[in-house]
């Protein structure tokens, strides 16, 4: 949550000023917006720093709250108020029965705060490092339509498809990741340990050796004298990598990249898409106006050059297009998935069609990742191979040269 300074004029026209706790600005406008006050300026207000000793302790303990976390939150909540529960009653059970004690810390803020006064989405809105736009923005619809059970039903839905998708890539990715590292490792060990032992038998024999093994007695050397500087490198390399990436240019630029990968550019593209249709059903069906729905869901796609196309598509929508041109400008969506946009604008039933896209993207996903390991077996073998055959020409063939030419000799 950050401190928003604002300036406006009320309904009379008079000037007001003063200071909002928010998520975020579109947060800060749309609440003064239902206050009945024209934003002037808004601006963030520099927040007053606590002692660093105080941060530092406060840093160590705390915890972070987990997607299960959330997931959990939303069925017990749709149980509670579906049966009756007060809301208040609800939070405070959810409080003492959850065994996260962070997530218990932020329920009982949320329930402190309806206490005081405040409605339910604006105290989730005040813990926006838990509960994004999307989740807030939904209560808030389910408040004014008095489906507050029905939304987290939906949103419990919506969380776990995300988890499942997030599961799913994680788990494909697992194994080719540990093959890599483990070869990684293989050559560092070869390198700094073993090849060194052939390089002092083969200084012994003093004789000529082939330009593969001057190769790799050279580079290994060269790990062996500097390989603490290597290590260095490396680990800059990361830290600078992470902080460039905080440029928003360079980090869409990365996540445009990203989808273009040769084998896992496509799973990451579907899945994000498939996110992004999942999504705007939910705010569709829920009552939210497309273009707020468009706003909010451009940030679950999770990628910043497709949440980059997604705002496109809702300027366009803005302008008066509709999704099916913003779509099609967006060069984001197959002719299939826009076939069936068209069809749910014409029909009225957007929101179905959006989950017809979003299923048949999760079942492409899960087709992929069933098979992304035999995709992957084939790479994975011609670079074990390739390294296998560099050794046996750098270490063993001069091995193999050196006991011909003694038993030449010996004969």
């Amino acid at each position: 949550m950050a401190l928003f300074a604002y300036a406006g004029r009320d309904r009379a026209g008079e000037r007001i000023e003063g200071q909002i706790e928010a998520g975020s600005l579109e947060a800060v406008i749309d609440r003064l917006g239902d206050d009945g006050i024209t934003p002037i300026e808004v601006v963030e207000a520099a927040p007053a720093q606590a002692p660093l000793l105080t941060r530092l302790r406060a840093s160590l303990s705390r915890g972070t709250v987990r997607h299960v976390d959330l997931v959990l939150f939303c069925r017990q909540m749709y149980t509670l108020l579906k049966s009756g529960v007060p809301i208040l009653r609800a939070l405070g059970g959810l409080q003492e029965s959850a065994t996260n004690k962070t997530f218990g810390g932020v329920i009982r803020e949320v329930r402190e705060s309806l206490e005081s006064g405040s409605e339910l989405s604006r105290a989730l809105e005040k813990q926006g490092s838990v509960f994004n736009r999307f989740f807030v923005a939904m209560v808030r619809v389910g408040e004014s339509t008095g489906r507050l059970e029905e939304i987290f039903l939906r949103l419990f839905h919506h969380l776990e498809f995300q988890r499942y998708m997030r599961e799913q890539v994680r788990s494909a990715l697992r194994y080719p990741s540990f093959v890599v590292l483990a070869m990684a490792a293989a050559l560092v060990i070869i390198n700094i340990f073993v090849i060194p032992t052939f390089a002092k038998v083969f200084q012994g024999l003093g004789a000529e050796l082939p330009a593969m093994t001057v190769l790799l007695l050279g580079f290994s050397g060269f790990m062996v004298a500097w390989w603490p500087a290597m290590l260095l490198g490396t680990v800059a390399a990361v830290v600078g990598v992470k902080l460039a990436l905080r440029d928003a240019g360079l980090a869409t630029a990365w996540d445009r990249a990203k989808l273009r990968l040769p084998i896992a550019g496509s799973i990451i593209h579907k899945a994000s898409l498939a996110r992004f249709a999942r999504s705007l059903a939910l705010g569709v069906r829920s009552g939210v106006p497309i273009v707020q729905a468009l706003g909010l869901t451009a940030h679950v796609v999770e990628n910043r050059w497709l949440t980059a196309q997604v705002e496109e598509m809702r300027r366009g929508v803005e302008r008066g297009d509709s999704i099916l041109r913003t779509a099609i400008k967006s060069g984001v969506f197959t002719p299939v998935v826009l076939q069936m946009v068209m069809v749910g604008e014409e029909t009225g039933s957007l929101d179905e069609m959006l989950d017809e896209v979003a299923d048949m993207y999760q079942r492409e996903v899960e087709y992929e990742l069933k098979t992304l390991s035999a995709r992957i077996e084939p790479i994975l073998i011609i670079g074990l191979g390739v390294i296998v055959l560099i050794l046996a020409l750098g270490v063993f063939l001069p091995m193999w040269d050196f006991g011909k030419a003694a038993l030449h000799r010996g004969g």
